[in-house]
């Protein structure tokens, strides 16, 4: 199952994104070196207690009168953070005290059902009693019982999470479905994402039209082929946001992002004729920075004219246009005609095999050693930069740390030097590769 979804609400300057940052600390990302793929930065990954869980950030809620009704976009925004969420941390303000906002936002949540935990940010002081006697205001909007943080001092966020997690289902509940892939197909409008996908089913599961948005929500199938098991996902298509108009298109976005979330395998579709579009792009990103194992289909390959150098020429384009996504798998294929569609699920499990794989200490280690000797460190001031020793620490993607003399003169171009000789000699085709540098003055395996 996917993991826990925690919304952080509230309304203007009250401290959500400094809470949220508290809560994530520094994420370690992964090694690119194109900047601007990337979606707005609002859901991010936390863990509490051995507990992971994804956190959002939403923007502050306005209201525009007396009424209480919510402004414009930041309504949408809002109401899909709750719809999405397990749990919400709804934040107020203990300097500000209890406001209309607060009570009309306090009406919002109660509505939606869930759980929700009252955060009284701001509070600066715990020396006594007496500070925190403001506090107990909040009780007025009959949310439980508030609990008092500063984001700002990194004061109490400890008790604030154990009350998120105790909202969680049991730990047992949100692990992996055993040996079961689970494919989620991802793109524009009108590609022939369901038309792929029941091409893979061989039946009319999802609905197929020629209008683009037929499919809203992110549907799930379950296929057994060959003896494998697959949860198959076919997701709305992605329109860019700023041409996102009708709240049931905000949602199916949503949706579809969060989709992509739950799967080990993203399958980007393309559109041969059309080719490579700035959102297509934008969609990869999507994959690349949730660090799922990625494979381009190129749809409708039977209706351009071609010679022989089509395909590569159009793989040359993959490079080019999609490079932060070089490691992807790519392959041509017609939902239409079925060409080359045998082949999807076999690539999806092998991607999903790789994004899996664990590498051994002493191999990677014995790997570092070999790249540092064909190509040294860099240096700064006469200062060189010391690669000590690595270890795997996780998968889906495969997450490596590096441990250095100092991180901070890591180069872009050595981190891809790197990248690309672990690659060479462990493979993980099809899957980004989470490099995570910390410091260390010595070698304890020296």
């Amino acid at each position: 199952m996917s993991k826990p979804i925690v919304a952080i609400v509230g309304r203007e300057n009250v401290g959500k994104s400094t809470l949220f940052n508290r809560i994530i600390g520094d994420r370690q990302a992964i090694v690119e070196d194109t900047p601007g793929i990337t979606r707005d930065r609002l859901y991010r990954d936390g863990e509490w207690l051995n507990r992971p869980f994804t956190l959002i950030d939403t923007g502050g809620i306005k209201f525009t009168d007396a009424e209480g009704y919510i402004y414009g976009k930041v309504k949408q925004q809002a109401e899909l953070a709750i719809e999405e969420a397990q749990v919400i941390i709804f934040v107020v303000d203990f300097q500000a005290g209890v406001t209309a906002e607060d009570i009309d936002v306090a009406d919002l949540l109660r509505k939606s059902g869930k759980p929700v935990v009252l955060a009284v940010n701001k509070t600066d002081h715990f020396n006594s009693d007496e500070d925190l006697l403001p506090v107990y205001d909040f009780y007025t909007l009959g949310l439980g019982e508030p609990i008092p943080v500063s984001a700002g001092q990194a004061l109490n966020i400890g008790d604030l999470l154990d009350e998120v997690i105790a909202h969680f289902p049991p730990a047992g509940d949100d692990e992996d479905e055993g040996d079961v892939v689970k494919i989620a197909f991802i793109g524009r409008p009108n590609v022939g994402k369901s038309s792929l996908v029941n091409r893979l089913l061989g039946q009319e599961r999802v609905i197929v039209s020629d209008m683009p948005g037929t499919t809203r929500d992110a549907i799930d199938t379950k296929l057994c082929k060959d003896g494998r098991e697959y949860l198959i996902i076919d997701t709305a298509g992605m329109r860019h946001k700023p041409k996102i108009n009708e709240p049931a298109e905000y949602y199916s976005m949503a949706r579809a992002l969060n989709a992509l979330r739950r799967a080990d395998v993203a399958i980007l579709v393309l559109d041969a004729v059309s080719g490579i579009t700035d959102q297509d792009k934008r969609i990869a990103g999507y994959a690349h920075e949730e660090g799922k194992g990625l494979l381009i289909l190129v749809n409708k390959w039977d209706l351009p004219e071609k010679d022989g150098k089509s395909m590569n020429k159009f793989e040359k384009d993959i490079k080019e246009q999609l490079g932060f996504a070089s490691y992807a798998l790519t392959l041509f294929v017609s939902a239409k005609t079925g060409q080359r569609c045998d082949r999807i699920l076999p690539l999806a499990d092998f991607i999903s095999e790789q994004a899996s794989r664990r590498i051994g200490t002493a191999a990677f280690n014995e790997l570092l050693r070999e790249a540092v000797a064909l190509n040294s460190p860099p240096t700064d001031k006469g200062k060189r930069l010391k690669i000590l020793y690595g270890t795997q620490v996780g998968v889906k993607p495969p997450k490596l740390v590096i441990f250095l003399n100092e991180p901070e003169m890591m180069h872009f171009s050595y981190a891809r030097y790197l990248e690309n000789k672990i690659r060479e000699a462990f493979g993980f085709a099809g899957t980004p590769i989470s490099l995570i540098w910390r410091k260390r003055d010595k070698d304890p395996l020296a």
